[in-house]
């Protein structure tokens, strides 16, 4: 294939999707003929060695869009590593290169549309665009109890789906992504906050992109590594660019320029299983009970040891801010080898907050559960100055 002059290279990242991926190459080969006609493109499916022939249907899916595939070695899995090898690939086209584009490759809610609203931002000088979708206040749960919050309380940037899996960007930004350090969290479920915080840190443009609603395969079957890697990554990330942050005042967050659609189609409805993420809960609680103990203080403890006895939920959002900003400062403290254990204490805090908030939002339309997700990050942002109190006792501490 003669690949040296590509300008756009549109890439989905998969893993075990052949029953999804012809669609999405679809309309992934239809939004670039239609928009982009001008350009010569690829589509660039980067695998994990998929046992179920996801690349063999990739392939044989018809286009007229050139299409190419990258695969990992078998047994390496991770979403980062796929992303990865797509920036290298990229970065060797880098000369012609004006936009790289990315879609999950579960997306069932894509359109031919998606492509020009994330492509063209890149193309007219963004380094990044974000995703802006509808979506039920049951699904993406770690953007809206930890990522989304803490990016508006302590980064002063109000991106609603800074994890969300579909966006664009400039050449300039992922040869700056590959500049930076890549745990094996940042390989796996990780490579999604790791990209939005460099480009905020970076001090690269970003803008968002409204796409309507986002329907694809649920993810709890893999909320648990996922939940460790990105909050890992988050924290990791954060406290590495801890000047950034410190001194910032707490100001409402201004949001970024937006394209693409102005008026989100309603979210679909989305069921959730409480009696799941309570036996979820009670089993990361008691596993972890002791793990707690050494991080929370008395009242939150025994809070939350009553919660899980008597079988109901009352985290509100103040605890929960406090919770998390008291474990991040714990985390800032901690060895390299006990941060692990820290995000761990997270966890049964996180289903906590999730069951609690969804007894509280089971009857609010979409509309006002997004003002609930956003008062959450507000609280966020007024609780700062509780975590930058653990840092001036620190230090004050220190001097005894």
């Amino acid at each position: 294939m003669n690949d040296s002059k590509f300008e756009l290279i549109v890439g989905i990242p998969s893993y075990n999707e052949a029953d999804n991926i012809s669609f999405v190459t679809h309309q992934l080969d239809s939004g670039i003929k239609t928009y982009f006609p001008q350009l010569k493109s690829l589509i660039l499916n980067t695998d994990n060695h998929s046992p179920d022939g996801t690349t063999d249907i990739f392939h044989s899916t018809p286009t007229q869009t050139p299409k190419h595939s990258i695969m990992t070695p078998k047994g390496v899995k991770g979403k980062g590593h796929n992303l990865i090898n797509l920036f290298q690939y990229a970065q060797r086209h880098s000369q012609s290169l004006k936009a790289v584009v990315v879609v999950d490759a579960d997306l069932r809610s894509i359109t031919p549309e998606w492509i020009k609203f994330l492509g063209e931002p890149i193309i007219k000088g963004y380094d990044y665009s974000l995703p802006l979708y509808s979506r039920h206040q049951f699904d993406g749960t770690i953007t809206n109890h930890i990522c989304y919050p803490l990016l508006y309380g302590l980064l002063g940037k109000n991106l609603r789906q800074p994890i969300g899996g579909d966006y664009g960007f400039s050449p300039a930004l992922m040869n700056y992504w590959m500049e930076q350090n890549q745990d094996s969290a940042v390989k796996n479920y990780g490579i999604d906050i790791y990209m939005t915080l460099h480009a905020i840190f970076g001090n690269f443009q970003i803008c968002e992109v409204g796409l309507g609603s986002k329907v694809h395969k649920a993810s709890t079957p893999k909320i648990g590594p996922m939940f460790t890697q990105v909050v890992h990554t988050l924290f990791k990330i954060l406290l590495f660019n801890e000047p950034q942050w410190f001194t910032l005042p707490v100001v409402k967050p201004e949001r970024p320029k937006r394209f693409g659609v102005q008026k989100l189609s309603p979210a679909p409805e989305l069921g959730v299983n409480i009696r799941e993420l309570k036996d979820k809960l009670r089993k990361e609680y008691l596993h972890r009970e002791k793990l707690l103990r050494k991080f929370l203080n008395e009242y939150a403890m025994s809070s939350l040891k009553n919660m899980v006895e008597q079988d109901s939920y009352h985290l509100d959002i103040l605890m929960w801010t406090q919770l998390v900003y008291q474990l991040l400062f714990s985390y800032h403290r901690a060895s390299f080898e006990k941060r692990e254990d820290i995000v761990e204490a997270l966890k049964p805090l996180y289903f906590a907050r999730s069951v609690a908030f969804d007894y509280l939002t089971w009857r609010y339309s979409v509309k006002h559960a997004e003002e609930a997700i956003w008062n959450q990050a507000k609280a966020f942002a007024s609780q700062k100055p509780y975590l930058l109190g653990l840092y001036m006792n620190e230090r004050i501490n220190s001097l005894k």
